[in-house]
């Protein structure tokens, strides 16, 4: 006959120290492999950090639902939406760096300070849907925080601490939430070529390379030498880097081939020749300081905004090259299939992606096409420069 699992409570006091403020010290037991029982003690926190014991009883509840994790549904005590936060925070938080970031500013700033001393079984749809509207935050936003709280939701079922089916937040809407606030800045060539003018290595280089290429400036920033194949001319995207920490690719699809315009592996073989760290294993753009990426929200605030301003531009971001890449592909009149495949999204439609990928010369040709636009104007700009610091006495 099997032994009924008990839910386990513990139990938890105020510890005096000879050095230092007192602290809160949870005791359990953990049952071995062999069935016997031993008990346990973990120092949940300083009196400082929870000044009363029910504060210090919340700290403990995502250990609990570790320690019950085999009990009955209907046996288990969750007592807040705050314990299953602190469970998924330890247990299903993702490993890339820039997703876990999110994930945790969202969980801080608007989820946990709302609903994490709610019970479970009193969040409701419609009243998680009227929090969200009155959030000071754009669509967009509004519907990546109902997204993480439909995950941590998610978990919990499969915690089985709610039935299976019955997460509250698939009920929940949010209006407007595939709509821009503000339309994204599209810059003319002139304009891209005005900016440039503005602009010192490597920051230039990295510009270009973001106009021609379409890349976003986290896979920028991580590109190294052994990415580029020059004799046949293709960039593999392999890896990006946010405040320095060196990852994989945002998506799945995000890792591919780009095709390298001639002109542009030119200007990029130019500056490698003129790099001191131009083997395979080094960075294309190494901060001097560091010898590490950059952190690409200090070159936009320090040169890229403050370029545009000098032309008299406003909001011009990392991502506004992206944006003007896509839009000048589709200028030149290429194909959705082909711009979908520059762009390394996942789909544009679902029904788009069952005629196969595109033949590379195709994709060579039309980002050929946006590099002679928006590269020609640059090059020639850089060669005045030169050319005026040679006639200099």
């Amino acid at each position: 006959m099997l032994k009924r699992t008990r839910y386990q409570y513990g139990s938890l006091r105020l510890k005096k120290r000879r050095t230092g403020p007192d602290a809160w010290e949870f005791r359990y037991y953990e049952t071995a492999s062999d069935g016997s029982r031993k008990r346990r003690y973990v120092t949940i926190g300083t009196k400082q950090q929870y000044p009363s014991d029910s504060l210090a009883r919340k700290a403990v509840q995502a250990l609990l639902l570790n320690l019950n994790a085999e009990v009955p549904l209907a046996e288990l005590n969750v007592s807040s939406f705050g314990a299953v936060i602190d469970k998924f925070r330890t247990e299903e938080m993702p490993t890339r760096y820039s997703t876990r970031k999110s994930y945790e500013s969202m969980i801080k700033r608007h989820i946990r300070p709302k609903w994490a001393d709610y019970p479970l079984d009193r969040i409701k749809p419609m009243a998680v849907e009227q929090w969200l509207r009155e959030l000071k935050l754009a669509p967009k936003s509004k519907a990546h925080v109902r997204s993480v709280m439909h995950l941590i939701f998610t978990c919990a079922e499969r915690w089985c601490l709610i039935e299976m089916g019955k997460n509250p937040i698939a009920l929940v809407r949010v209006k407007d939430s595939t709509k821009r606030l503000k339309r994204p800045q599209i810059l003319t060539v002139e304009q891209f070529s005005a900016i440039l003018s503005h602009l010192k290595e490597p920051y230039r280089t990295m510009v270009i390379v973001a106009q021609c290429l379409g890349l976003r400036v986290s896979e920028i920033v991580a590109l190294k030498w052994g990415d580029f194949d020059f004799v046949n001319r293709t960039l593999l995207v392999q890896r990006s880097s946010v405040q320095c920490r060196v990852d994989s690719v945002k998506t799945e699809y995000s890792r591919d081939f780009v095709p390298l315009d001639a002109e542009l592996a030119t200007l990029l073989l130019d500056l490698k020749e003129r790099s001191l760290l131009n083997r395979d294993e080094d960075w294309v753009f190494p901060n001097p300081v560091t010898g590490k990426p950059y952190w690409q929200e200090e070159i936009q605030k320090r040169h890229i905004a403050v370029a545009a301003a000098a032309e008299g531009l406003a909001d011009i971001g990392w991502h506004t090259f992206r944006h003007t890449y896509r839009t000048l592909l589709d200028e030149t009149g290429a194909p959705m299939k082909v711009q979908q495949e520059l762009m390394r999204h996942a789909s544009i439609q679902t029904t788009m992606n069952v005629y196969g990928r595109v033949l590379s010369d195709t994709k060579r040709q039309a980002n050929s096409k946006v590099v002679q636009l928006v590269l020609k104007p640059a090059v020639q700009a850089i060669a005045n420069e030169k050319g005026a610091a040679i006639a200099a006495p």
